[in-house]
């Protein structure tokens, strides 16, 4: 029974040494990294891939690319009422789809750091670069008369002097590829990221933030004047990363990159 505090105040050590094990890890969270995500705009939407490379403990540089497109507030969705059993529902108004793809890049520092895998990590993190977004004209089936049979229709693009009535629905999305305009531009954008993985191979994030992208000319969505050249957005986005083993990774370009610029500084 005197053994039973001694065994006790053991356990208890052992207990508090392996937790300062944990937290001392610094190969856990020195990460290179790469990762893919979901991003929610105020104005659209987007899916990307990102490359993260750590020179400095809590500091990672970082290249990106994204594919999304943009949302009009004006876009609603309808139907002519007027057809019976119409099965076509169309944004009227909108006379282009829009795709962008952005390649940027960006840095990323830690504000507070993570102890153990069962916390938070905190950080600010910019990018930018360019821009490109495509724009395909939308063609509309036009009603151009009524038969006992159905509605005779052809394929038009919008024209501001057509009703709602006048459009029986969308054509076919294949139609006006041939046709597609591009718009370039800068992108920059900004924010904050949550990390808060439990799994030292995988990481879970999200980021909050905001992103302003400009273009030489103003991008055709709506039958309007009021297109924007200059887009303004907040936005919100989920993360997964798998991370890297930096002892694989003496021939990989990037990590070369950034530590000899390490090197050199």
């Amino acid at each position: 029974m005197r053994l039973l505090p001694f065994i006790l105040l053991l356990l208890l050590s052992c207990r508090l040494f392996a937790q300062g094990d944990i937290d001392n890890q610094d190969k856990t969270f020195w990460r290179n990294e790469r990762a893919g995500g979901l991003t929610a705009y105020s104005n659209g939407w987007s899916v990307g891939f990102y490359d993260y490379r750590q020179t400095n403990p809590g500091k990672r540089h970082f290249i990106e690319t994204e594919f999304g497109g943009y949302k009009d507030p004006k876009e609603i969705k309808i139907q002519n009422y007027y057809v019976v059993y119409s099965p076509y529902s169309f944004k009227y108004g909108k006379i282009n789809c829009n795709w962008h793809i952005n390649a940027g890049y960006g840095y990323q520092s830690e504000i507070f750091e993570k102890r153990d895998l069962g916390g938070v990590s905190i950080g600010w993190f910019i990018a930018g670069g360019p821009v490109l977004t495509f724009c395909k004209p939308i063609y509309y089936k036009i009603i151009t008369g009524v038969t006992q049979t159905g509605y005779q229709t052809v394929d038009k693009k919008f024209d501001i002097t057509m009703t709602s009535n006048d459009i029986y629905g969308k054509a076919s999305f294949l139609k006006g590829f041939d046709e597609i305009k591009l718009y370039p531009g800068l992108y920059a954008h900004g924010g904050f990221n949550f990390e808060y993985s439990r799994n030292d191979k995988v990481t879970h994030t999200i980021e909050i933030g905001s992103s302003f992208t400009g273009y030489l000319e103003k991008i055709p969505i709506m039958a309007e004047e009021r297109n924007r050249q200059f887009f303004f957005s907040l936005f919100v986005s989920y993360k997964v990363g798998v991370i890297l083993d930096p002892l694989k990774m003496k021939n990989d370009f990037l990590y070369n990159l950034f530590n000899h610029k390490k090197d050199k500084s």
